[in-house]
């Protein structure tokens, strides 16, 4: 669908919304066919991105509602995914289209001089950027759409409404002003993991299972999205919310939880726990890299071989019928 007739190369900015809890994977794929359509992709994990199509329109030489055609159509044809276009001259007007689109998907252009007169019946909490405690404000004060918003004096909403920052970007979004710019920008370069305890843990035992846990979800992360880790950290919070943190590189890049378990223990030996009441554990991978980027060493331990054929064929089955049907028996004793 479409807000009005568009002007070719107009609104160059594409914001891109996938279906809720899409596997990493797949997201990757989507982000692989958005950078078919343009070099310029920043991936909003874990399910959005942004395109800027400024270089791709004269090369396809169509206008940019009809891309975002092409790539809802690409997306259902090869991955099975419908997603969800905003097309606009920036990137709030670009995103707060996307969400305008009704699910499972479809695509919904705003040129330059559409924007006032499609903006404003919206109402205020669907602009892109205001949140439900802002809109509950704005509310109060009987600015219920974004036209509304748009008429009152930016001071007024800085100074009495949503304060300073808060206030001006309203104030500018609700204008259609958005001088940001789509950065490439891959997935993240890192990734984290973590634990709470149900109460303050003495037990060695129980937070080495913990730990353990943490290891297999980030290893299956990993995994899942072909990266590996080149460093791990670990934080530790105690009661009190004090809390302790460390970071050791891999031998070499890697994303397999043997890898990453023996790292993984090895800082939590670091720590010299004694009776510390830990509440929280976070494990977090760095450095993150491409797997294809990372030269496999041949291994003579077969044991090791055999390990690394056995967790592929875990993953597959954690794939077919979810994360928690098989792991570690250390996990599953503390988990019963």
């Amino acid at each position: 669908m479409e807000a009005d007739q568009r002007t070719p190369g107009a609104a160059t900015v594409m914001h891109v919304r996938c279906p809720d809890r899409l596997p990493e994977d797949v997201y990757r794929q989507v982000l692989e066919q958005l950078s078919e359509l343009s070099p310029v992709v920043q991936a909003l994990p874990p399910t959005a991105a942004l395109v800027e199509l400024k270089g791709a329109l004269p090369y396809y030489g169509v206008d940019a509602g009809r891309l975002g055609e092409v790539l809802r159509i690409r997306t259902l044809s090869r991955l099975g995914v419908d997603v969800r276009v905003g097309i606009g001259p920036s990137i709030t007007i670009a995103a707060t289209a996307s969400a305008q689109v009704p699910q499972p998907g479809g695509v919904l252009a705003v040129t330059p001089e559409q924007v006032a007169r499609w903006l404003g019946p919206l109402p205020v909490e669907a602009l892109h950027g205001i949140g439900p405690r802002q809109a509950a404000v704005l509310l109060d004060y009987g600015i219920h759409c974004v036209g509304l918003l748009a008429t009152v004096p930016p001071a007024t909403i800085q100074r009495r409404l949503l304060g300073g920052k808060a206030g001006r970007l309203a104030a500018d979004r609700a204008r259609g002003i958005d001088p940001r710019r789509v950065i490439p920008r891959a997935l993240p370069a890192t990734a984290s993991v973590r634990y709470h305890f149900d109460q303050h843990t003495l037990d060695g035992a129980e937070v080495r299972a913990a730990l353990l846990q943490l290891v297999v979800q980030l290893g299956t992360r990993l995994r899942g999205r072909g990266q590996v880790a080149r460093a791990l950290t670990l934080t530790l919070t105690f009661a009190g919310n004090s809390s302790w943190e460390k970071t050791r590189r891999l031998a070499a890049p890697s994303g397999h939880d043997d890898d990453l378990r023996q790292l993984a223990y090895q800082l939590m030996d670091a720590a010299a726990l004694q009776r510390g009441r830990l509440t929280a554990l976070v494990l977090k991978g760095e450095d993150l890299i491409d797997a294809g980027e990372a030269a496999r060493q041949l291994s003579l331990d077969d044991a090791r071989e055999a390990r690394l054929a056995a967790e592929g064929a875990i993953d597959r089955v954690r794939d077919k019928f979810g994360p928690k049907v098989i792991g570690p028996a250390a996990v599953f004793r503390r988990a019963s």
